[in-house]
């Protein structure tokens, strides 16, 4: 059986990560090298291990962000753009 899998606009794909069949991998996304992402990864997600998980948030210029709980807001360290936790899994870009 075939499934769809998409890799949206930015993500990073560590060397010899895996990315199982039917998975979407969001938008900016960071998977880790060897990483098994067997889920869905939400877009500015840094994924690491196996089974992947999450274990912090990227910007879209691919800084590691420092958001821990809802509604924390963080600037991008080289464009100063900030985000906003707005979920547990999903973080959005604040204009």
């Amino acid at each position: 059986e075939f499934k769809k899998t998409l890799v949206r606009k930015g993500a990073t794909l560590g060397a010899n990560c895996t990315i199982i069949c039917g998975n979407t991998v969001g938008r900016y996304a960071f998977i880790a090298a060897g990483a098994v992402a067997a889920s869905d990864v939400p877009d500015f997600g840094l994924m690491a291990g196996v089974p992947a998980r999450r274990i912090g948030w990227m910007s879209a210029n691919g800084q590691r962000l420092n958001v821990s709980k809802l509604g924390d807001v963080a600037t991008c360290s080289e464009t100063g753009k900030k985000y906003r936790l707005a979920e547990e899994e999903r973080l959005e870009e604040v204009d």
